[in-house]
């Protein structure tokens, strides 16, 4: 029985061989799609966080932020593996169900978000894809309809694997949805899909090429934000607050792709040149949230800072907290190395992790990592090189090692879920092969074998007929011995 009662113009259809077609159609399509905003998201699921905690914040779930960064996560394990089963044809029933009762949360968001813009953008693929929220809106839209035709007519086609193993289809799937999301928790996405990828060029100030002239530097105090141009930036010695930066509407960069630059700040001062030169050597402590940094981190911090600085490589942290975060930092952690205000975008979209750190040279970046995923070994040796930190770190070949275990356990599930199949038409192949072989040589010869067997078939049936009656009236005829007794007795 399925929730969706096919009408009688439905059941007319659903064994039609077009029908077939286009639920595998369909299959493929949302399947797909499904399956990669899953991916993208646990490739990076501290975006996700990010993106939930922004989405709490703005329609007044606050409480629900601190639990962002495991919605994130079970989000993307959800749709990944509802992906699967709907391509795979596993649980025919009920994905295209569970995937409507999600649709019909995110249509009613997205379409807010259409008429509102609370959001710059959904991030339903991360930042992979990035599309407006109208065409996330309608994205969902078509997706429902699919999911609706499917809910009607998935039951009558089968699926790849055999219902019995459907829960191991999902298993396969949750352990490479966890393997991906691990390494980009831990360390760093298997797919930078962020603005600053490794060997991107940081250190451009807000001021070059006239680009400051055209940005707005918006302040907080007392709780009330304001709008600043360059040569009026207040003094953050006065109580204010630098909170982030975007170009003037209508002024932003024409022919190149519009990326906001890096700015650095000290006190309100731009000191980007200053602490990213175009040469020499950089590391970077990024803090996102000074607050929540792990107090035992300090010690392995002021390690890197010392035999940094001892191998003459600048060392400087950044962050978006306030000021009174960073002496609150400043004194409970002992640093040596100076803490400079950036903005909160900016400063995620460089690195994921808190803290995480970031090697430079000549203004490009050359690895970043969180901190707890360097190894401690290397990291408190004085003369270990600091460039050397994160070289066993290959995020291309974890990543094929994942993709390749996940597909060839899904094949070798399949080949024992599906063997007697493949035996079946191995075996129908093999004896099909000698009456190809004979037609293809004398078709005349198989014409005459034809003719031969019917007749000799007709023989057959005419004897066994012959051989029915004689049974028949011999099991009714009265018995000759029987007759020959009777008239002895009357003698």
């Amino acid at each position: 029985m399925t929730i969706f009662k096919l009408p009688q113009w439905g059941e007319k259809i659903a064994d039609k061989k077009w029908n077939h077609a286009l639920v595998w159609i369909l299959r493929l399509v949302l399947g797909i799609t499904f399956m990669f905003s899953g991916f993208v998201k646990a490739i990076d699921p501290w975006g996700g966080a990010y993106k939930f905690a922004e989405y709490c914040n703005v329609y007044g779930f606050e409480s629900f932020a601190s639990a962002a960064l495991g919605l994130s996560f079970a989000l993307a394990a959800l749709e990944f593996m509802l992906g699967v089963f709907v391509l795979s044809g596993s649980y025919r029933r009920g994905a295209p169900v569970l995937l409507i009762c999600m649709m019909a949360v995110l249509l009613p968001v997205t379409f807010d978000l259409a008429l509102t813009d609370r959001v710059p953008h959904c991030g339903c693929f991360g930042d992979a894809v990035v599309i407006s929220n109208w065409a996330s809106f309608w994205k969902n839209v078509a997706l429902t309809i699919g999911l609706i035709y499917l809910s009607f007519f998935n039951r009558r086609v089968h699926g790849i694997y055999g219902p019995a193993v459907n829960w191991i289809v999902g298993l396969i799937s949750f352990v490479f949805v966890a393997c991906v999301a691990y390494n980009g928790y831990f360390k760093q996405p298997l797919v930078d899909f962020a603005q600053y990828r490794v060997g991107s060029k940081l250190g451009v100030p807000a001021n070059i090429d006239g680009d400051g002239g055209n940005m707005v530097f918006v302040y907080k105090k007392d709780g009330v934000e304001k709008e600043f141009s360059l040569d009026s930036v207040p003094d953050e010695e006065d109580g204010w607050e630098f909170v982030e930066r975007h170009y003037k509407k209508g002024m932003e960069p024409k022919g190149r792709v519009v990326e906001q630059p890096i700015a650095i700040y000290d006190k309100g001062v731009d000191v980007t040149e200053d602490v990213l030169p175009d040469t020499g050597r950089v590391v970077m402590f990024l803090f996102p949230d000074l607050r929540g940094v792990n107090i035992s981190y300090s010690f392995d911090l002021n390690e890197i800072y010392a035999h940094a600085t001892k191998q003459g490589i600048q060392v400087f942290a950044a962050t978006s907290s306030s000021d009174d975060d960073i002496k609150w930092w400043n004194d409970i952690s002992m640093s040596a190395y100076s803490i400079y205000r950036m903005d909160d975008s900016e400063l995620k979209s460089i690195a994921r992790g808190n803290p995480a750190v970031v090697y430079l040279v000549n203004g490009k970046l050359v690895w970043k990592s969180t901190l707890a995923s360097l190894d401690k070994d290397k990291v408190r040796v004085a003369d270990y090189p600091v460039d050397q930190y994160n070289s066993d770190y290959n995020q291309k070949k974890l990543l094929s090692k994942c993709e390749y275990g996940f597909l060839l356990a899904l094949l070798i599930l399949l080949v024992v879920n599906r063997t007697h199949v493949l035996v079946m038409l191995f075996y129908r192949l093999i004896r099909k092969k000698p009456k190809e072989t004979v037609s293809e040589e004398n078709p005349d010869q198989e014409e005459v074998v034809a003719v031969e067997t019917a007749e000799a078939s007709m023989a057959v049936e005419e004897v066994t007929e012959n051989q029915v009656k004689e049974s028949n009236h011999s099991r009714y005829a009265p018995k000759q011995d029987d007759a020959t007794s009777e008239n002895s007795d009357k003698e």
